[in-house]
């Protein structure tokens, strides 16, 4: 007996803990902890109030530990079933071990709470899975990426690397410069320009590269990314349907065993009628 209550009282906690009211408050109390901890870094906020800053930054901290210890009672070790909780739980824990000493470069973690909306916000939920479940393909771009890079880097390096080796006198400095041409980032006048000047063909060699890098390759990172949040998406809805379909599949069994229950009531109450 004394099981089966405990057993409710903790799934009426649960219940409680994840209902919209408090999930409401705990992403409030993230947003203010967040600016708390933006203007601790203000020294005209930390003279004026900085007493009332650190001291509404504790409270807040109070109220994560005071939540997912609810959680932990409810759930037991099934809270750490979930991934999502996992995270939840090393960021909060991050924030109580002791900023001083060896451990004060956590006192610049403590920015890392604000990713804890990742764990309320299920929109924000749905974009890091599909993040995670691109990696592999991501991983195989990365590496088509990668060998491009190094085909063009040791072109680079023996066609221009006399010329010009503060850009391309080894393998590793034409990298860089690459990169540097990839993301455009003033590529044509601080790299392209003087490098055609003593050879004027080294035109194809730049254009081919950020054809292939910055409108190729890089397209297929933004195509992989889109396509597994779009596969995200569908499995969501997919996953809302079938549980739709499950309840309404449970309540028309639930409705059809009661007007059976209540046909077979009519019937023995019209056996048992005396005037038949």
């Amino acid at each position: 007996m004394s099981t089966a209550v405990s057993g409710s009282r903790r799934a009426r906690v649960g219940d409680w803990v994840e209902s919209r009211g408090v999930q409401n408050v705990i992403v409030a109390l993230i947003v203010f902890n967040a600016a708390l901890l933006g203007l601790e870094t203000s020294a005209a906020a930390m003279e004026r109030a900085g007493g009332l800053i650190v001291l509404g930054e504790r409270i807040v901290l109070a109220i994560f530990v005071l939540e997912l210890g609810l959680k932990l009672y409810a759930w037991d070790v099934r809270f750490f079933r979930s991934g999502w909780n996992v995270f939840d739980f090393a960021i909060v824990a991050i924030a109580l071990i002791p900023a001083s000493g060896p451990f004060a470069i956590l006192r610049a973690l403590r920015i890392l709470r604000l990713l804890r909306l990742l764990t309320r916000i299920q929109r924000l939920r749905h974009i890091v899975e599909s993040l995670l479940k691109a990696i592999p393909s991501i991983g195989w771009v990365g590496v088509l990426l990668l060998m491009v890079f190094y085909i063009f880097g040791v072109m680079g390096t023996q066609l221009f690397g006399e010329a010009f080796p503060q850009y391309f006198g080894t393998l590793g400095r034409t990298m860089y410069t690459l990169f540097q041409i990839m993301t455009l980032e003033s590529w044509s006048e601080s790299v392209a320009r003087p490098t055609l000047e003593t050879f004027p063909y080294a035109w194809i060699y730049f254009v081919v590269f950020i054809l292939v890098t910055a409108f190729t390759v890089l397209n297929l990172f933004i195509g992989i990314i889109v396509n597994s949040m779009q596969e995200g998406y569908h499995e969501s809805e997919e996953k809302s349907r079938q549980e739709i379909e499950a309840r309404a599949r449970s309540e028309r069994q639930e409705m059809l065993q009661l007007i059976r229950s209540m046909h077979d009531r009519l019937e023995r109450i019209e056996s048992d009628d005396p005037r038949r």
